[in-house]
């Protein structure tokens, strides 16, 4: 493999990697399991969709649903090494970052409107970010990996905010 960003990305998980202890990083990077950040979002979906927002919580839903779609023919195209596994392949996009991003910042996005508050943000923004650091610094991923899955994402849940937003010249706030 060859390319301008993997000299400084090599270079970047050398100065990282199991700079942390693992057994915090294994912790950081298990927030990016199914079984812990699925069930996140299907709590704030069920929440959305009792206050009537069922299309922002089918949206949630079909981002999350999108992850698997998106990620693993990247994986099986791309075939990139990792840094602790050379011999190993599937690495870039990281699935792990991209299921954090959408089940923590999705359910923050149909939480929001509901608490008025900043919180349900912070909280998601900490926790994509704790899984990212978590990934990288204990070497199951390249720091490109995790970047790639966040900029996809980013794109994943535009489309979820967009879906959330209430529409010009709506009178119902709760149709969203």
């Amino acid at each position: 493999m060859s390319g301008p960003l993997l000299t400084p990305d090599h270079a970047l998980s050398r100065a990282l990697v199991r700079t942390l202890p693992d057994s915090l990083t294994e912790r950081l990077a298990d927030l990016g399991n199914i079984p812990v950040a699925v069930p996140v979002l299907v709590v704030a979906m069920v929440y959305a969709a009792r206050r009537g927002r069922y299309r922002a919580a089918c949206a949630a839903g079909l981002a999350m649903a999108l992850i698997p779609a998106l990620v693993v023919p990247l994986k099986e195209w791309t075939a990139r090494p990792g840094p602790l596994e050379p011999w190993a392949a599937g690495y870039y996009p990281s699935g792990h970052t991209a299921t954090a991003a959408v089940a923590y910042v999705g359910a923050a996005v149909l939480l929001r409107p509901h608490t008025r508050r900043a919180w349900p943000t912070a909280a998601a923004l900490v926790l994509t970010g704790a899984t990212a650091v978590g990934l990288v610094v204990r070497g199951w991923h390249w720091p490109l990996d995790v970047l790639a899955s966040l900029l996809m994402c980013a794109l994943l849940l535009l489309g979820v905010r967009w879906v959330s937003s209430p529409r010009p010249g709506s009178t119902r706030r709760s149709s969203g």
